[in-house]
């Protein structure tokens, strides 16, 4: 039975530039601090693009009811979407007195039986952890009943932080699937994708051009992932993490366990796109790739700029706040500028302390690192006389006062801002939002106002 994960442990992860031994250790959790997102929400978030899995949430109905569907990850699995299913034990008082157990076999059982999913992640919460309910027991009973991995995810929403659960999804992957099947069988050019979640489709911006060259995405963590593949991850011959540097504890313990090297990139833009392709390149060793990666860099960036010129005029001068959390405070950072446009500020309220060195390096000394965007990015807004907000949708109100364009780049965005296509997908809608009247038009005061 696999042990559970120690909260220390990957909160100083000697992987991480920021450990005690140089700098300082990921955010300890606050007890009651979840705005912005939970560990479970975070673990959620890690492994819900499973869609061949079913996740059960072993809590109150409204720790599911909060969380579920609130990212458009996107999977080209033929089979049932099982992301589209919301499954909980929907504990109650009475669980909590005499224990949610028994009403968790049930739940696996039933699952099961009528999804014939390929495995099952369960979820602890708040609730069933302080009543101590045996997650690992009830997992290992019902993967023996079943015949099927069921995966216990040991990440309640109190440990801490949304990027904490997202690494506690991580464990529990590493722990409980990964090496557990052998692949069919084997290239020299196998990665592994971890930490892009396919919001929107991002993935497939950039993952035929890997194709292309004969590079093999084996398992993914977890954008349109398969739980068959992911258990042969042991076999890739590099881990690729995308952006999201909560998942380095689980490359670190693949490098450990299977001598599996790991590097870190970013697909949002066209230089951090390049830069992505060819690192791949070069760390798989084989100058005829790196060459043939080339090659494929300048045809494309080529073909890009051509179509980024009738947006050159309408981005130049313009200044924008970028209002977002974790890495992509730097990613979307880095694509705003490869289309001209000045980031004079940026959020890094949820972001890790690699990604604030990263936005650091993005804006230069005059960028603000904003640590409480919501009080502090209207004053910037008027002190650097921005054009534009980037942020999630509870921020449009702040851009409607100020009367300057919004665009929603967070999770629940529609269109993907990833690779080279997606940096032209990102050019049409800012200029839309520059282009449209409706921003400047509702800051006015009404003709009868004084």
């Amino acid at each position: 039975m696999a042990k559970k994960p120690k909260i220390r442990e990957l909160l100083n992860e000697s992987a991480c530039d920021h450990n005690t031994t140089k700098k300082s250790t990921c955010s300890t959790p606050t007890p009651g601090a979840t705005t912005g997102g939970c560990a479970f929400e975070g673990a959620q978030i890690a492994l819900f693009p499973y869609a061949d899995a079913a996740h059960i949430v072993h809590g109150p109905i409204t720790c599911i009811g909060s969380s579920w569907e609130t990212r458009a990850t996107q999977t080209s699995w033929s089979g049932r979407d099982l992301t589209q299913m919301g499954f909980t034990t929907g504990v109650t008082t009475s669980d909590v007195v005499f224990g949610g157990e028994e009403k968790l076999a049930e739940a696996i059982d039933y699952v099961v039986e009528h999804y014939t999913p390929e495995a099952v992640f369960v979820y602890a919460t708040c609730v069933t952890a302080l009543i101590g309910d045996d997650l690992d027991l009830v997992c290992q009973q019902a993967a023996e009943r079943h015949d099927i991995p069921c995966v216990p995810v040991h990440a309640p929403g109190f440990v801490g932080s949304k990027n904490l659960g997202s690494r506690l999804g991580g464990e529990a992957v590493l722990q409980n699937l990964i090496g557990t099947a052998e692949p069919e069988q084997t290239t020299p050019y196998d990665i592994n994708l971890i930490g892009d979640y396919n919001v929107t489709g991002d993935m497939w911006q950039y993952t035929p051009l890997l194709q292309e060259l004969g590079i093999r995405v084996l398992s993914t963590l977890s954008g349109d992932g398969r739980v068959k593949d992911i258990r042969c991850a042991h076999r890739a011959k590099l881990n690729v993490i995308v952006c999201a540097k909560s998942l380095i504890s689980l490359t670190r313990k693949m490098q450990e366990r299977y001598d599996i090297p790991h590097i870190s990139l970013s697909f949002y833009g066209q230089r951090d796109t390049s830069a992505g392709l060819l690192a791949i390149a070069e760390a798989l060793g084989d100058p005829d790739l790196v060459t043939r990666t080339k090659a494929l860099i300048a045809r494309e960036e080529a073909a890009l700029e051509e179509k980024l010129q009738p947006y050159r005029a309408v981005f130049a001068g313009k200044k924008a706040v970028l209002n977002t959390g974790g890495n992509k405070a730097w990613s979307i950072a880095s694509a705003l500028q490869d289309l001209g446009i000045e980031v004079v500020a940026t959020a890094v309220g949820k972001s890790t302390e690699d990604d604030k060195e990263k936005a650091r390096q993005y804006l230069g000394d005059k960028g603000v690192l904003m640590t409480k965007p919501g009080q502090e990015q209207a004053k910037i807004i008027d002190d650097t006389r921005a054009d534009l907000l980037l942020a999630g949708g509870r921020s449009l109100y702040t851009a409607i006062k100020k009367g300057i364009a919004f665009a929603d780049v967070n999770q629940e965005k529609k269109k993907s801002y990833g690779g080279y296509a997606g940096l032209l997908n990102l050019a049409e809608d800012l200029k839309n939002a520059l282009e449209n009247p409706v921003f400047k038009t509702v800051a006015r005061r009404a003709p009868w106002e004084k």
